[in-house]
């Protein structure tokens, strides 16, 4: 059986990725899709509108024949670490390509991107720490390290100031540095942008439009016809059983507990903090009633919006540099559910595996899990303050199965 994956968050599934998915078994001729995601916390420093098991059942019932789960070491890291960790996985499970959305819509161009910045290495490293002497924050001083070599060398190139462009191209350094044998194939994305908010006109929206929708209008209804049936069954659901969708702001009073409840000196200590961030935090924390506050607060020139909350997300969770950066690559592929299908490919595959499936937690010994865990415990708090109810742990969920 021939497999396709896909690196996704679903949060949650909606139209475009429901073509995303159908596009990349047609371009691929895949037999059965595997979907590597993001658990309880996000690549920008988020917590997930639902969890992962609502989250697995979505791209279940949507056509995905597999999902796994990405680590909190790489669902929260930069673009490289992130990319890095997601294709290693799904190298690990076996698929033969990858597919992933862009805004450039051919490979070639990334094929050629990639080129350029390994043949210029030295030069656009040291353009880059020029751009950042000035003061120019560090993603806009690769942009602009980038810009300056196309200049040099003219060709058919990616824009490398689109979201998805950047994550694309991040997957093919990750496959090419690793030599993988995975081959990438790229979607285009249709429609709606990275960040745009939802238009009455079109079926497709963005996540961040979608999730927006719903924070402001507390209502599912707002955004039924940007997802399928089955995810808004998944939302209902979540919605019954708990009354509220996370957020940092829902977050917000447990995250003011945990930063002042350390010292200066103390929060140094927590993943990606850098010198001199931590008075900042802890000030803004004190003067803020709501996270937006915070966040108006604490942003300056020196640190992009993402890479602060993925701070606040390490203080939040308890994960200290120390933890955090011992791995460099996946030990485990966590099962968080399958179809029929699904089950099938492992059965036929799973010997050939270059991981150790996971489908049960309780058996299972991995420092890098033992994070996951309590992430997914920290989320559980949330959801324990806001409606007194309590959501399945890692340890008492096994792997979700969809006849279909």
């Amino acid at each position: 059986m021939k497999a396709v994956g896909v690196v996704v968050e679903y949060n949650p599934f909606h139209n475009g990725h429901l073509y995303h998915m159908e596009q990349s078994k047609i371009q691929t001729n895949a037999d059965v899709s595997i979907a590597v995601m993001s658990g309880h916390f996000l690549q920008r420093g988020e917590p997930a509108l639902v969890d992962k098991w609502h989250r697995t059942k979505m791209a279940l019932l949507n056509g995905i024949d597999i999902v796994i789960e990405l680590p909190y070491v790489f669902s929260t890291g930069n673009a490289t670490h992130f990319s890095q960790g997601a294709i290693q996985l799904l190298d690990a499970i076996n698929c033969d390509t990858f597919a992933f959305g862009s805004e450039q819509g051919t490979i070639q161009p990334f094929l050629s991107t990639y080129s350029l910045l390994e043949k210029n290495k030295e030069q656009y490293n040291t353009l880059i720490k020029q751009f950042v002497t000035t003061g120019v924050s560090y993603p806009q001083s690769l942009y602009m390290a980038y810009e300056k070599l196309k200049q040099k060398e003219p060709g058919e190139y990616i824009d490398l100031s689109q979201p998805n462009n950047i994550l694309g191209y991040h997957y093919i350094e990750a496959a090419n540095r690793l030599k993988l044998s995975i081959k990438p194939v790229t979607i285009q994305r249709i429609q709606a942008g990275y960040h745009d908010s939802i238009d009455c006109d079109s079926t497709i929206a963005s996540a961040t439009g979608i999730r927006k929708a719903i924070f402001e209008h507390q209502a599912i209804e707002e955004i039924a016809a940007y997802v399928p049936p089955a995810t808004l069954l998944q939302l209902e659901d979540w919605k019954t059983k708990y009354n509220t969708f996370i957020s940092w702001e829902l977050l917000w009073p447990l995250l003011r507990f945990a930063i002042l409840r350390n010292t200066p000196e103390q929060l140094t200590h927590f993943a990606d903090m850098t010198e001199g961030i931590e008075f900042a935090i802890r000030k803004a924390a004190k003067k803020s009633d709501t996270f937006a506050e915070f966040m108006v607060n604490l942003k300056s020139k020196r640190y992009t919006w993402t890479r602060l909350q993925r701070m606040v997300t390490h203080i939040y969770t308890g994960i200290t540099r120390e933890q955090l950066h011992q791995f460099s690559e996946p030990t485990y592929i966590r099962l968080l559910g399958m179809t029929s299908k699904g089950q099938a490919y492992i059965s036929e595959n799973k010997k050939h595996f270059k991981l150790p499936l996971i489908s049960r937690v309780a058996s299972t010994k991995d420092p890098m899990l033992e994070l996951d865990i309590r992430a997914s415990d920290m989320y559980a708090q949330c959801i324990n303050l806001a409606s007194n109810q309590k959501i399945n742990g890692d340890y008492n969920t096994p792997p979700i199965r969809i006849q279909v």
